[in-house]
């Protein structure tokens, strides 16, 4: 039986990005994952992070969403931190 879980990508800009040294991740989650979640794990995994936690915005497959929303096998998942820029 196969295990209940999801593969998403994830699509790294800004702080993501330069923490990770990579463009994008695919990463397996369990079904019923948010995408705060995603956010959530990112930070575990670097914690010089944790400062974007509460100004991160999220998007879905090209559309803002809301961090409880739910995670299908496939999406596309963009986290978006504040960027300044000049």
């Amino acid at each position: 039986m196969a295990e209940a879980t999801v593969t998403v990508t994830v699509k790294l800009f800004a702080a993501y990005q330069e923490a990770y040294g990579l463009p994008e991740l695919a990463l397996e989650l369990p079904i019923g994952a948010t995408v705060a979640e995603v956010r959530d794990r990112l930070i575990q995994e670097h914690p010089e992070l944790e400062r974007w936690r509460n100004l991160t915005r999220f998007g879905v497959n090209l559309q803002f969403v809301e961090p409880n929303t739910l995670l299908q096998a496939g999406d596309e998942v963009v986290l978006i931190p504040p960027v300044s820029g000049g």
